[in-house]
C-alpha cells in the first residue's frame, strides 16, 4: 500500500494534537528506524513504527487512522527505550488510538463478539481489550 503525499492534506493541527495527547514531539524523530528494529510486532503491522512516525511528522492523520499499526502495538516500550532521540513512541501509538476512539468508532464491538469467545477469554484480557479498543 503506497500513500503518495500529494494526495494527502498536511495538517499542523494534527501534529499538535498528537504531540498534546502523547506528550511527545514527533518532529524530533530523525527516522533512524531503531523503533522498527526493536518492535516485536513489526511484522504484524501495515506500516512500520518508523513510517507511522513519518506520517505523524507530516500530520497525515487521515491515513494514520486507516492503518493497523497502532492497534497492533503491544505497548512494550522496546522502541521507546532504544530511541536515540528519547521519544516515547508507545505514547504516540496510544495517542493515535485515542484519536480514533474519540471519534466514537470502536475498533472492536463488544456486542458483536461471540458468546463462546467471551466465555473462553480471561476476564482481565477482555477488560484490557475493551479499555484499549473501545470509546
Amino acid at each position: 500500500m503506497t500513500l503518495p503525499i500529494s494526495d494527502q492534506s498536511l495538517s499542523l493541527s494534527s501534529i499538535a494534537e498528537i504531540n498534546t495527547l502523547s506528550g511527545e514531539n514527533v518532529k524530533v524523530c530523525m527516522q533512524c528506524a531503531t523503533c522498527t528494529g526493536m518492535c516485536p510486532m513489526a511484522q504484524e503491522m501495515d506500516f512500520s513504527p518508523r513510517k507511522v512516525m513519518h506520517f505523524a511528522q507530516f500530520g497525515l492523520i487521515d491515513k494514520l487512522l486507516e492503518i493497523n499499526t497502532f492497534w497492533k502495538c503491544a505497548s512494550c516500550h522496546a522502541c521507546s527505550v532504544k530511541c536515540p532521540r528519547g521519544i516515547d513512541i508507545a505514547k504516540v501509538m496510544e495517542a493515535l488510538r485515542q484519536q480514533t476512539l474519540r471519534k466514537s468508532k470502536n475498533h472492536i464491538e463488544p456486542s458483536q463478539m461471540a458468546k463462546e469467545t467471551i466465555t473462553e477469554l480471561p476476564q482481565i484480557a477482555l477488560v484490557a481489550g475493551f479499555r484499549k479498543f473501545t470509546s
